[in-house]
């Protein structure tokens, strides 16, 4: 064989090779890369989506954050006001009851000083009727003498 029928025919089986790769290998393998550079496009699609709602759930949660933040700092404020008042409302309630206890106080002991006064004074006119039975040296009669007693009772 001859150096040109060779190369011939090398030439006609490199395109019967080459034609027969076209048609039934190439067609597979750019199917499949398409497929593949398909999936990596949707994948990075997926990933900028789940990147943004990942954003705006961080947004979300700042701002129930920031509303639950500011929730408590309310209610903490209205607790304390609560309690301050409940504070103000005792102080008032015990100074009230303080008064009443001083006031009531004030008048047992003022009755307990007329009764000691009473109680004086009966004895001074028994220590009078007393005395005056040893300066008389006789018994003096509390009875008749009533209205008496009663008169000395008054001016002591």
């Amino acid at each position: 064989m001859s150096i040109n029928a060779t190369l011939f025919a090398q030439l006609v089986v490199f395109f019967i090779l080459a034609w027969f790769t076209m048609s039934f290998v190439w067609p597979p393998i750019t199917k499949a890369l398409d497929e593949r550079a398909k999936k990596i496009a949707e994948g990075l699609s997926a990933a900028d989506k789940a990147k943004a709602d990942q954003l705006a759930a961080n947004k979300r949660v700042e701002e129930q954050l920031a509303a639950a933040r500011t929730d408590a700092t309310q209610r903490l404020a209205d607790a304390e006001r609560l309690a301050q008042s409940m504070i103000e409302e005792a102080k008032t309630r015990a100074s009230e009851e303080g008064a009443k206890i001083v006031a009531a106080a004030k008048a047992e002991a003022e009755q307990e000083s007329v009764k000691a006064r009473e109680v004086l004074r009966e004895q001074v006119a028994a220590l009078a009727v007393k005395g005056a039975e040893q300066i008389l040296k006789r018994e003096v009669n509390a009875g008749v003498h009533a209205e008496l007693l009663g008169r000395l009772k008054t001016e002591l």
